[in-house]
């Protein structure tokens, strides 16, 4: 790492027209957060984050001017999104805290640089740079971005108060960027002010937890947090951290290991889930896949093909019963709870079988002069166990010839 970043994205087109449009009559404009800290650390950047010494009424004036697209998304925290060539960019008036309550606080505008890194959450996120790729560090962030250290900025027991959530992002930043053990400090705060996470929204700490538990190092922060206590106060209830673990195991055979709905299923175990999903306000496809691969796990023919050498048919059979993407996850989710090691032939066999798909619908036994009623859903099913009981192999005119032929 050096003081002057090297990024691309500093000479997009879109950036430079906000560069342009804002840096007039002595103020200055600069990247900051995610953006300068993950082109540092060699990670993809989506967002870029702007902070600026204008005033945020200068902002929308100046962009407005420039052509651009000013949104006043936050405007009263000094917040405007810049709508440049298509792409936003959050703009922020530098900041200082004049006083905290809860996740608000009252701010002025100013124009310290220190200052306004001195109120954000962790170190490397406190790293400036500005159009040129000059790179500024007040608060000595850079050396903990090197030594892979997520180190509260000031109070670690301060910070958290500002926002309880913070505890969460903490042990998620850790999981995504750090290295080694916690910071000894924030980790001491962080379990020290846990009732605080009780006062927080499912849907924050949701949004958390999906990002934790997919990260590079979650098992091994997950396992800090339950000592802590912190990970059971999130769960309400004692995580599956062998199921975790054995299922991120698997993460070189298969991306849906880091799928969040998939391992908070496995961090689930074979409890509460339902429980889980409200504690962390899931959305009902995350819920539907969470508990279809809870359902999949449980059948008796997937634990035949985690536990032996998983013929063709048997993978046909899961796949009629569940459908592919529920068969996958279930099948991943049922090695990790039985500790062993999918084979790679099972999961291509799982990707590339053919989904079986019953051939005969109800209108063709109405058609074929059956009255509506119960009796055509008892044929339908018997012929539908006679197809299975084939191996999937017969037609539509045998399935029907069977149905027609069978009592109700």
């Amino acid at each position: 790492m050096t003081s002057k970043l090297d990024a691309d994205w500093l000479d997009a087109p879109a950036l430079v027209a906000v560069f342009d449009a804002l840096e007039r009559d002595g103020d200055t404009v600069r990247a900051v957060g995610g953006a300068v800290r993950n082109t540092l650390l060699g990670l993809p950047v989506s967002d870029i984050d702007l902070a600026t010494t204008a005033l945020p009424e200068q902002v929308v004036e100046r962009a407005r001017a420039a052509g651009l697209k000013p949104v006043p998304t936050g405007i009263d925290h000094g917040t405007v999104t810049v709508v440049s060539h298509g792409q936003p960019f959050e703009v922020t008036t530098l900041r200082e805290d004049v006083e905290t309550h809860g996740r608000a606080a009252t701010v002025r505008f100013g124009r310290s640089w220190t200052h306004d890194a001195a109120r954000r959450d962790f170190t490397m996120n406190a790293l400036y740079v500005d159009r040129h790729g000059g790179l500024h560090d007040p608060l000595g962030g850079l050396g903990d971005l090197q030594a892979r250290r997520v180190r509260f900025i000031g109070d670690p027991h301060q910070r958290i108060r500002e926002d309880y959530l913070r505890i969460l992002r903490f042990f998620r930043f850790h999981a995504q960027y750090g290295e080694g053990s916690p910071d000894v400090e924030g980790l001491a705060a962080a379990a020290a002010e846990v009732e605080g996470l009780s006062l927080l929204s499912a849907e924050r700490v949701g949004q958390e937890m999906r990002k934790l538990v997919v990260a590079p190092g979650a098992l091994a922060t997950l396992q800090v947090m339950a000592r802590c206590g912190i990970l059971e106060a999130v769960l309400g209830e004692t995580a599956d951290l062998a199921t975790f673990a054995a299922l991120r195991g698997f993460d070189a055979l298969a991306e849906e290991t880091r799928a969040p709905a998939l391992c908070l299923a496995a961090l689930a175990g074979r409890r509460d889930l339902e429980g889980i999903a409200g504690r962390l306000r899931l959305s009902n496809a995350e819920r539907e896949r969470m508990f279809s691969a809870a359902r999949v796990a449980e059948d008796p023919v997937a634990r035949m093909i985690v536990t032996m050498a998983a013929t063709q048919e048997e993978v046909a059979i899961l796949l009629e019963a569940h459908g592919r993407d529920a068969a996958f996850d279930g099948v991943l989710l049922a090695s990790a709870r039985w500790l062993s090691v999918p084979e790679r032939r099972t999961l291509t066999l799982l990707r590339e079988t053919p989904v079986p798909e019953f051939p005969l619908k109800g209108r063709d036994l109405l058609e074929a002069g059956l009255s509506a009623g119960p009796d055509v859903g008892v044929r339908l099913e018997r012929a539908r166990s006679a197809w299975r009981d084939s191996g999937f192999s017969l037609g539509r005119d045998a399935l029907l010839a069977e149905a027609l032929a069978t009592a109700s």
